[in-house]
């Protein structure tokens, strides 16, 4: 049992004793980390009440790894607590209007301060180049958040209005083809939309005048396929601006390629 202040004893499972470090700040307890030292625990307990009760002038970029027993992601969030009075379970920093959530020391994400909520209750992982968090047991990439789906490719399908990858504001990310096997281009000067479908190759559906209709034309070109017994999974496109009835009056009318069904007809 440790006699120093913001410090208590535990022991793992084979008996190993280690030391959980802690402070109350505002009503709030504070969990600062374990350790494996009781002086690091009990140095870590410093640091916090110095930072908190202003003894040390701390903000974000005055944190050094190597001179620190505490983590990056306590230090932002214990300077964030000082200076916005505001406590949040992530590595979270107020700005004006927006927030940043770092997932490293070189690495802060920018969100709009509507999503502030929700990232002070689920932790932002990487792995892979994507990002995702736990909601509900599964792992959602924060894409899904802004109607881009897990297939989308940045610079075809979305892009970053600003060039800056890490800047999530809802403002800043430019949806171009939000359907599977749908593709935004321009021809003489108007938007078209054109819809491709994967066989044993690529196959254009066909050209159409808006996204929904192109959407539509791969479900209707997926569903065709698979009635004439072509064994593969196609995706299915969920177009949730328009009701049933405007669905089945786009998808009867709705033209498919001769190329599509002569492809059917000819390996059935």
């Amino acid at each position: 049992m440790s006699t120093k202040p913001g410090v208590s004893c535990a022991k793992k499972a084979d008996g190993t004793h280690y030391y959980r470090s802690s402070i109350t700040f505002q009503t709030k307890h504070i969990s600062l980390g374990s350790f494996p030292k009781e002086e690091q625990a009990h140095q870590a307990y410093q640091i916090a009440s110095n930072i908190l009760k202003g003894y040390m002038e701390a903000d974000i970029d005055s944190y050094h790894a190597e001179s620190h027993v505490l983590s990056f992601d306590k230090w932002v969030m214990l300077v964030n607590l000082k200076q916005h009075g505001i406590y949040c379970r992530n590595p979270i920093f107020l700005q004006n209007r927006y927030f940043l959530y770092y997932l490293d020391e070189q690495t802060p994400l920018k969100f709009d301060a509507d999503d502030l909520f929700y990232y002070m209750n689920h932790k932002i992982m990487r792995r892979g180049g994507h990002l995702f968090v736990s909601d509900y047991g599964m792992q959602v990439n924060i894409l899904s958040r802004y109607g881009i789906k897990n297939y989308a490719v940045a610079g075809r399908d979305y892009l970053f209005a600003n060039g800056d990858p890490y800047d999530f504001r809802y403002g800043n990310i430019l949806i171009i083809n939000r359907y599977h096997g749908v593709h935004k281009t321009v021809q003489n000067g108007r938007d078209l939309y054109i819809t491709k479908i994967l066989i044993h190759g690529e196959y254009i559906v066909g050209k159409y005048e808006t996204e929904t209709e192109a959407a539509i034309a791969y479900n209707k070109a997926a569903h065709l396929l698979r009635e004439k017994g072509i064994p593969k999974s196609f995706p299915e496109n969920y177009i949730e601006s328009i009701d049933e009835i405007a669905y089945a009056r786009i998808y009867n009318n709705v033209r498919i390629s001769k190329k599509i069904r002569c492809f059917v007809v000819q390996n059935t």
